[in-house]
């Protein structure tokens, strides 16, 4: 075997040497650039669960927020009928709410901050209803107090001051009413071509809706259109072709028929015919009668 040159060897072994530093600097180089990427993925990976998390915390109190808003309105009560009408629509809108929250993702911040306004939305609305009910009781408060000064000035004076005790009657009749219309004898025939009253169903041509409005000194004189909806059997809504309509709670409802009457405060009792609906069916005829403040009276009819 022939001996290497000392010379030769050397310059090869310094190349070898050069030739494998090179290489242990790119392999550090390599290690040193995937640790950043590893770091980097961390960092994102732990700032997206960050985010996830402070989201669903977003999304939790929100929540408990809009339950506690429908704890104060269960708890939110009046003695007016028309605010407890009022009440309970907006309860409804806030367990749709409940809902709705929580079926979407707390990821989905269009909703969320959708959510967030229509919850400022009903506290605005509740501190209306708060303010509403207290000015009625502060209202009927300062009208007891009046009607029991007048009395007790009459009673004090002992004269039969007539005007004086009208404004007594009156002060202390508007602590115990409201000047919601109100009605009662409130009921549903079905007649015949021959005007005559029937319950087969074969034989209807026409259905007369009764009911009295009641007297009432607080309630608004002039025009009232009273309204009345008549539901078949299967539900459907009857219509006399009219196309009538009316607004309820802020709702525009169809009407089966309606007619207006001049309320000057005493008792009116009026009809309401409703035609042109053609055949009818065996089955539970229901109606209901409005104002556009107030619900009237419920009734049924059982045509066999």
């Amino acid at each position: 075997m022939e001996k290497e040159d000392p010379i030769e060897k050397l310059e090869r072994q310094q190349a070898e040497k050069k030739s494998n530093g090179g290489l242990k600097a790119v392999m550090i180089a390599m290690i040193v650039v995937a640790l950043g990427l590893a770091a980097a993925l961390w960092y994102v990976m732990s700032s997206k669960n960050k985010l996830v998390g402070e989201l669903n915390e977003e999304k939790q109190d929100l929540t408990e927020q809009i339950q506690a808003l429908q704890s104060d309105y269960e708890n939110l009560s009046s003695e007016y009928d028309y605010i407890n009408a009022q009440l309970d629509s907006s309860r409804e809108e806030i367990a749709q709410l409940v809902d709705r929250v929580k079926k979407t993702e707390a990821t989905d911040r269009s909703k969320i901050r959708q959510y967030e306004k229509e919850l400022g939305t009903l506290r605005s609305i509740m501190r209306g209803y708060i303010t509403q009910i207290d000015s009625l009781n502060t209202l009927n408060h300062r009208l007891a107090e009046e009607a029991a000064t007048a009395r007790k000035e009459a009673e004090q004076t002992k004269q039969a001051n007539t005007k004086l005790t009208q404004q007594v009657e009156a002060l202390t009749s508007r602590v115990t009413a409201g000047s919601i219309l109100k009605a009662h004898n409130f009921v549903m025939y079905a007649y015949n071509n021959n005007d005559k009253i029937t319950d087969k169903a074969n034989r209807v041509a026409r259905f007369l809706v009764n009911l009295t409005l009641v007297e009432n000194e607080l309630a608004e004189r002039g025009p009232v259109r009273v309204y009345v909806r008549v539901t078949d059997p299967d539900g459907v809504l009857l219509s006399d072709g009219r196309g009538t309509t009316f607004t309820f709670n802020g709702e525009t409802l169809d009407a089966t028929a309606s007619r207006e009457v001049d309320y000057q405060g005493y008792e009116v009792d009026l009809g309401i015919y409703v035609n042109n609906v053609g055949a009818f069916k065996k089955g539970v005829y229901t109606v209901d009668a409005y104002t556009t403040q107030a619900v009237l009276g419920h009734g049924e009819l059982l045509l066999r």
